[in-house]
C-alpha cells in the first residue's frame, strides 16, 4: 500500500475532471486525476459544444481548433412527421470527438504537471477535515479537496446514498461516427417517436450520430438495425443521413440508465462537477459546456479556499452550491420542459409548428438553455 498526499484529488478524468485539474494545477497546487480507462476513448455524447466555454478553453491553453474542431452556426430542427426548421445560432459553437477533445485535454494536463492514475475508485472517507481515497490497486490517497467528476452515474453514488441513483432511469443513448455528406457548419436535432437525434459533423469530417430513446420501447426489438429501421427511419431526414453514410465504427457505443433527476452539487464534502452534479437533457445540446462550465466554477472557489481566501469548508460548500443552482437551475428547467415537449409524439409537431409560424422564438429558446461566454477567469 502507497500513502500519498495531495492539495485536490478528482474522480473521473473526463471533460469536467480534466478542466479542473488544469486549471488548479496552473496554480501550483499537487492535482491526482484518477480515471479507471485509457485515453484515447470514445463515449457516447452529442460532441457539439456551445462557444459559451471557448475563451475559457483558450485561458487554460487549450484551443480546438488546432485539433480538427468544425465551426458550427446553424442548427436544424425536425420531427418524427417530417416538419423541419432551421435557425442560425446565438451564440454558435463547435464540433469535436470525445475522443479527441478529452485524449488532447489529457495531455495538456500531464503537462500541466497533473498526475494521473488509471484506477478505479472503491471508498471515499472524510474525517478530521482530510479525504482519504482507495482505489482497486490498493493505493490509500489522502487530499484536503475531492472533486467528484466520474460522469452519470457510478459505484460511489451508491456509497454516498445519492437520491437519485435508488431509481431505475429509462433512458438508453446509441452513437456511431460515419462518414457522409454532412454541412460542417450546422447541429441538427430529428426526432423521432420516444427519442431524438443529435446530428454534427467532428474532426476527421466524420459525422456524429448520437440518439436517446425509452429503453423499454427499445429492447421490444431485437437489436439496434431493427428499432432504427422501424422507429428513427420514420423521420426522413434521419433516414437519409443513416442510409447515406457509412459506420467508421465496428458497432455502435451504448449507455443506459441516464438519469436527469435533480442532483446535489456537493455530497459529503465532495464537490461534484459535471454530469455528476446534474446533467441537462441532450436535445439542448449544451451538456459539454455545462460540465465545462461547472468545473471552472468549481475550480475558482477551490483555489479560493487553498489560498485561504474562503474560510471554511463550509463556507466553500456553501458558495459552490449556491453559484451551481444559479447558473444551472434555469436551463436545467428549460431543458426538462423542452424534453417532455419532445416526449410526447403529438406535441413535438404541435410544438414545431408555432416555431415555424414565428421564428424568432428559436434562438430566445436556445439562449435559455446556454450561459454568456466565460470570459473570466
Amino acid at each position: 500500500m502507497a500513502e500519498l498526499d495531495y492539495d485536490v484529488i478528482i474522480i473521473g478524468g473526463g471533460l469536467a475532471g480534466l478542466t479542473s485539474a488544469i486549471h488548479i494545477s496552473k496554480l501550483n497546487f499537487r492535482v491526482l486525476l484518477i480515471e479507471k480507462n485509457a485515453y484515447p476513448k470514445h463515449k457516447v455524447c452529442g460532441e457539439y459544444v456551445s462557444n459559451e466555454v471557448l475563451p475559457y478553453l483558450k485561458h487554460l491553453g487549450f484551443n480546438p481548433f488546432e485539433f480538427g474542431a468544425k465551426t458550427i452556426s446553424k442548427f436544424q430542427l425536425t420531427t418524427h412527421n417530417n416538419k423541419s426548421i432551421e435557425a442560425k445560432l446565438p451564440l454558435g459553437g463547435f464540433g469535436i470527438s470525445r475522443y479527441e477533445f478529452d485524449f488532447q485535454l489529457y495531455k495538456l494536463a500531464i503537462k500541466n504537471g497533473v498526475k494521473v492514475l488509471q484506477d478505479t475508485v472503491v471508498n471515499v472517507e472524510f474525517k478530521s477535515e482530510m479525504f482519504q481515497v482507495e482505489t482497486k490497486s490498493n493505493n490509500i490517497l489522502n487530499s484536503k479537496i475531492v472533486i467528484g467528476a466520474y460522469g452519470k452515474r457510478s459505484n460511489i453514488d451508491i456509497q454516498l446514498q445519492r437520491k437519485f441513483i435508488k431509481k431505475k432511469s429509462p433512458y438508453l443513448g446509441v452513437k456511431v461516427h460515419v462518414s457522409g455528406d454532412f454541412p460542417e457548419d450546422k447541429v441538427a436535432l430529428h426526432n423521432f417517436k420516444g427519442g431524438y437525434c443529435g446530428v454534427s459533423k467532428v474532426e476527421n469530417n466524420h459525422i456524429n450520430l448520437c440518439y436517446i430513446t425509452n429503453y423499454e420501447t427499445f429492447k421490444t426489438y431485437k437489436d439496434i438495425e431493427a428499432f432504427q429501421e422501424a422507429v428513427l427511419f420514420k423521420n426522413k431526414t434521419l433516414k437519409a443521413i443513416f442510409k447515406n453514410s457509412k459506420p467508421q465504427f465496428e458497432n455502435p457505443l451504448t449507455i443506459s440508465q441516464i438519469s436527469f433527476e435533480t442532483k446535489s452539487p456537493v455530497e459529503n464534502h465532495i464537490i461534484m462537477c459535471g454530469d455528476t452534479a446534474g446533467m441537462i437533457h441532450p436535445l439542448c445540446g449544451n451538456g459539454m459546456g455545462m460540465a465545462i462550465r461547472s468545473a471552472q466554477l468549481a475550480s475558482k472557489l477551490i483555489i479560493d479556499y487553498l489560498q485561504g481566501k474562503i474560510e471554511s469548508r463550509k463556507a466553500l460548500e456553501s458558495q459552490y452550491a449556491n453559484t451551481w443552482k444559479k447558473t444551472f437551475s434555469f436551463r436545467l428547467k428549460v431543458g426538462h420542459t423542452i424534453a417532455y415537449l419532445f416526449r410526447k409524439d403529438w406535441l413535438a409537431p404541435k410544438f414545431l409548428m408555432l416555431l415555424r409560424w414565428f421564428p424568432f422564438l428559436v434562438p430566445p429558446i436556445i439562449k435559455m438553455t446556454h450561459g454568456k461566454p466565460l470570459t473570466e477567469t
